[in-house]
């Protein structure tokens, strides 16, 4: 089986179960408050850390067993420690990037602070509904920027896991 065609089977059950980690695992708990930080008033980083490290441990579970699954009804030759580099890799950029402070950096930093505040109140031209309050509806700049960039780590462990 070329390298190939492992990345393309791993990068697929990583993916589906990013999907499913990401929104079916991951509890309401975990999801409001994984962003805490000592900044905002009520908050404490101590619980938004263990938040998002309870988020990061089931969405790792979840695609450790997607990828086992795909590992042996497809055979894939892969090896413990590609496995462990990519896994590894994906959860601490999933964390990194979901404690949010530091995507909104990030997006500050590469110039994307509108788009991240897309779909929001705090956008100039948020959408509404017709009564003006928000519509959540139609997305947010913030959440596409946090799954571009969980996807870009996704390929980075599916490479790992391909290669090593």
């Amino acid at each position: 089986m070329t390298a190939a065609a492992v990345f393309a089977a791993v990068f697929i059950a990583l993916y589906i179960a990013h999907s499913v980690g990401d929104h079916w695992v991951q509890t309401s708990h975990q999801a409001a408050h994984k962003g805490e930080n000592d900044r905002t008033p009520g908050q404490s980083s101590r619980a938004g850390r263990i938040a998002c490290t309870l988020h990061v441990i089931g969405l790792t579970i979840t695609k450790g067993i997607a990828l086992a699954a795909a590992v042996l009804v497809l055979d894939l030759p892969v090896t413990v420690t590609g496995v462990a580099a990519g896994l590894g890799i994906d959860a601490a950029t999933h964390w990194w990037a979901d404690r949010r402070s530091t995507l909104a950096w990030l997006a500050k930093v590469t110039g994307k602070t509108e788009f991240l505040s897309l779909g929001t109140p705090a956008h100039p031209a948020h959408p509404a509904t017709a009564e003006g309050g928000y519509a959540p509806t139609l997305g947010t700049g913030a959440y596409a920027l946090d799954q571009s960039f969980h996807h870009l780590f996704l390929g980075v462990a599916a490479l790992l896991i391909a290669s090593l």
